[in-house]
C-alpha cells in the first residue's frame, strides 16, 4: 500500500509539473525523491490527528484522503482547493516559512489542555529550521510537554543553499537539544523506517511523553518549485549519485523479491493512477472560476 501510494504521488507529480509549463496551472512545488517521507508520516499518523504541511508534501496529504483536484485547484490559485473535504482538521498549505510549526504546536496544546488522545505533527525543511518560528513552537512543546512531532525534511537543498552554507550543527535533529526536546534521525528514503519512527514518536506523545523532532535524510531531485532552475546551483553527477538511493528502488527491490510485485503489476499500477489523474484535471479545467469577490469571503 505504501508503495503504490508513492507511486500514485510521483504520476501525479509529473501531471503536476506539465501542466504548469503549459500555463495550465501556477507554480507548483515538485516532490520527486521526497515521497517515501511523505507516505510513510502519513502511514503512521491516525485520521483524528492533525498535520501542518508546508507546500510539498502531497503524498501524506493522498494518503489522508485529500483529493487530486483539491492539490491542482490550490496550485492553479483557486483557495477552494485549501478547504479539504477529507480531513477536515489538517492545516492548509503554507507558503509562509515555518509559521506552520507554530499552527501545529497550538493545536498540539489544544489537544493537551482538552485531555483528548490527539496528536499534531509538523513539516517543516532543512532551511525553515534557521526560522524563529521553529524555535519558539519547538520551546512551547518542550517546555509544555505537548504531544507534537516536528518532521524536517532534510533534503540537502533549501533553494539554492546548501545545507553546509545553512547551519553548522552537525545535524538538525540535535537542534531539539536545546528546547529539551528529544531529536532523532531517519533514513527519509526508506519507507518503513519513516512509518515505524513517526509511529514511535507519535505513540510516545499520545501517552503523554512529549514531543519529538525527527530528522528525514532524503534529496530533492527536481527544482525547488516550477520557478527554479536547480542546475545553475548543483552538478549533474551531484543529482545522478541521489538517483540511486531515491526511495521507490528499494521498495520495489523488497517487494519483487517478496513475490508481490513484478513489472507487469507495477506499470498495471501506473496506468491505473494515470487515469485518476487525467480525470481530476478534467474535473479541475471543468470547475468553474470564482468570483474576485469571493477572495473575501473567508479573509
Amino acid at each position: 500500500k505504501m508503495f503504490a501510494a508513492m507511486l500514485r504521488a510521483r504520476v501525479f507529480d509529473a501531471k503536476a509539473i506539465n501542466l504548469q509549463r503549459t500555463g495550465k496551472l501556477g507554480t507548483y512545488a515538485p516532490c520527486l525523491g521526497q515521497e517515501a517521507t511523505h507516505v510513510g508520516v502519513g502511514a503512521a499518523l491516525r485520521p483524528e490527528d492533525c498535520i501542518a504541511i508546508v507546500y510539498r508534501e502531497i503524498g501524506t496529504l493522498f494518503w489522508r484522503g485529500v483529493r487530486m483536484v483539491d492539490v491542482l485547484l490550490y496550485w492553479g490559485g483557486d483557495e477552494r482547493g485549501n478547504d479539504f473535504a477529507v480531513p477536515r482538521q489538517d492545516f492548509p498549505w503554507c507558503v509562509p516559512i515555518a509559521t506552520q510549526t507554530l499552527h501545529a504546536a497550538g493545536a498540539a496544546m489544544a489537544f493537551k489542555i482538552r485531555k483528548e488522545p490527539r496528536c499534531a505533527l509538523a513539516f517543516i525543511g532543512d532551511g525553515g529550521t534557521s526560522e524563529g518560528s521553529f524555535y519558539e513552537a519547538m520551546n512551547l512543546a518542550g517546555v509544555k510537554q505537548l504531544p507534537i512531532v516536528f518532521v524536517i525534511v532534510n533534503n540537502k537543498w533549501a533553494i539554492s543553499v546548501p545545507i553546509e552554507a545553512q547551519t553548522a550543527a552537525q545535524t538538525l535533529a540535535q537542534k531539539a537539544i536545546a528546547a529539551g526536546v528529544p531529536g532523532v534521525q531517519v533514513d527519509g528514503n526508506d519507507v518503513i523506517a519513516v512509518r515505524d519512527c513517526v509511529a514511535r514518536a507519535l505513540a510516545k506523545a499520545r501517552s503523554g511523553g512529549g514531543p519529538t523532532v525527527v530528522e528525514a535524510l532524503s534529496y530533492r531531485l527536481s527544482d525547488h518549485t516550477t520557478a527554479d532552475d536547480a542546475t545553475r546551483y548543483r552538478t549533474h553527477e551531484e543529482v545522478d549519485e541521489a538517483l540511486k538511493l531515491e526511495p521507490l528502488i528499494r521498495m520495489r527491490k523488497l517487494l519483487e523479491a517478496r513475490g508481490v510485485l513484478n513489472e507487469v503489476r507495477e506499470q498495471a499500477l501506473k496506468a491505473e493512477f494515470s487515469r485518476e489523474v487525467d480525470a481530476a484535471v478534467q474535473e479541475y479545467s471543468n470547475t468553474p472560476k470564482q468570483s474576485t469577490d469571493a477572495m473575501f469571503d473567508n479573509l
